[in-house]
């Protein structure tokens, strides 16, 4: 006898088939996003996990996968962080993006930052941790000006050679356009990197 963990999609009959037909591949959905679809939506998420339609992604998360000719194919990372935030307003970027603002950083850093306005912690959703951090501001894509502020911010995290970085950051200070540089250390500096690029500047 087939356990439903067993069973092919193929066999959804009824409301759980219906539900299934409603679910768009690619898709992040929040239980209640499929409540209203469903007279029973605990155990129809059930037999569609079990028939693999859904995967579970965290309590009350889910992603309808999309089949590529390799499997399943997991969800955006945009797409997750917005269904847990139940929010839109969020950036989303490794620590590796450092590396583009040429100051000697090569490090590969397998997590990815979230700065929101909801939610502070690590979470794993799926098989991803995500490092949610709460910010008062941050910009809504990345730019070469935030790049260097935040990583100025966030160096005593890295695992780079801090006086080598500070010293490769220092030198590569004018080649920054100094207006959107100030800007964006106005914006999202802290203090101490604030203080640290007003020193360079005066040097």
């Amino acid at each position: 006898m087939q356990t439903a963990a067993a069973r092919p999609a193929e066999s959804l009959r009824g409301a759980v088939a219906q539900l299934a037909d409603e679910l768009q591949a690619g898709r992040v959905y929040r239980r209640e996003d499929l409540a209203c679809l469903s007279t029973a939506v605990d155990r129809h998420l059930r037999e569609l996990v079990a028939t693999g339609k859904l995967k579970k992604l965290a309590q009350g998360l889910y992603h309808a996968p999309k089949q590529s000719t390799f499997g399943p194919l997991p969800p955006a990372d945009e797409q997750v962080v917005s269904a847990f935030l139940r929010d839109k307003d969020f950036l989303v970027f490794s620590p590796s993006a450092y590396n583009a603002v040429g100051l000697g950083t090569t490090q590969l850093y397998n997590r990815t930052l979230v700065y929101n306005h909801k939610r502070h912690g690590v979470f794993r959703l799926g098989n991803r941790q995500f490092d949610f951090r709460m910010k008062p501001r941050f910009p809504k894509k990345l730019t070469p000006e935030f790049l260097y502020v935040d990583l100025l911010n966030n160096l005593d995290e890295l695992a780079e050679d801090r006086d080598a970085v500070l010293s490769q950051a220092c030198s590569k200070l004018p080649s920054f356009d100094p207006a959107r540089l100030q800007r964006a250390a106005d914006s999202f500096g802290s203090v101490a990197t604030r203080k640290r690029l007003r020193e360079w500047v005066g040097a």
